[in-house]
């Protein structure tokens, strides 16, 4: 109820504390009294509200941030194509002023030799271009995390297809959300869904493995939450 009353006024993460003790609480309880479903879609709302809201600030800092470096590369480029301008035309001009001067032979080699060193403007352009496509390649990976794409399917429960909130194993190595298993075994019959081999709610345990595995995904995928 704590949990409840923080979401409404907004505290997500004081209400997302409280959720996931309620959660960790329901989990593994009797039948009678499951509610780790109902836990869920509370805890998701505030948990996804709060990936929203940091998702938003997160995109525009990287949005600045993008912009500020790409400046920073076209200016860097343009005073390198103004150095290479500069340093190039003086050796034309003294060749024009002095031609047939033969004893500053040395001297128009030194200016060649000189000029090899800093890139011809091409140079210069290709290198900018391969600096931005690098550029866009990192904030990519940067904002991969906060793009909604489909969950793994090793996450997510072979009968609901979604992801797991309390996921169980059979004796069959096969895991499933525990109440939807619960309600397979009850009402449909007490056999493996998938292998259809004999089970009991006994047989079944909790999948502590896919649990950690489960919270770690959502920990870096916070829209996985959104459960509508």
């Amino acid at each position: 109820m704590l949990g409840l009353a923080l979401l409404q006024s907004q505290q997500y993460r004081e209400a997302v504390k409280q959720l996931e003790k309620a959660l960790e609480l329901g989990r593994g309880g009797k039948p009678g009294t499951y509610m780790v479903e109902e836990i869920w879609q509370e805890l998701a709302k505030a948990r996804y509200t709060e990936w929203e809201q940091g998702a938003l600030v997160r995109k525009r800092q990287q949005k600045d941030l993008k912009e500020l470096c790409e400046r920073l590369l076209k200016e860097d480029c343009e005073r390198r194509l103004t150095i290479a301008d500069v340093n190039t035309a003086p050796v034309k001009q003294s060749l024009v002023e002095i031609d047939g001067v033969i004893q500053l032979d040395d001297d128009e080699f030194s200016g060649d030799e000189n000029k090899s060193d800093d890139p011809p403007n091409e140079e210069i352009t290709k290198l900018y271009h391969q600096h931005l496509e690098t550029l866009t390649q990192v904030f990519d990976k940067a904002g991969a995390p906060d793009r909604p794409v489909e969950v793994p399917d090793h996450l997510c429960c072979k009968i609901t297809m979604d992801i797991f909130r309390d996921p169980v194993i059979t004796p069959s190595g096969v895991t499933y959300e525990r109440a939807t298993l619960l309600e397979h075994l009850r009402k449909v019959g007490k056999f493996d869904p998938v292998t259809r081999t004999p089970l009991s709610s006994d047989l079944v345990v909790p999948n502590l493995a896919m649990k950690e595995a489960v919270q770690a995904y959502l920990d870096d995928h916070g829209w996985a939450y959104r459960t509508y």
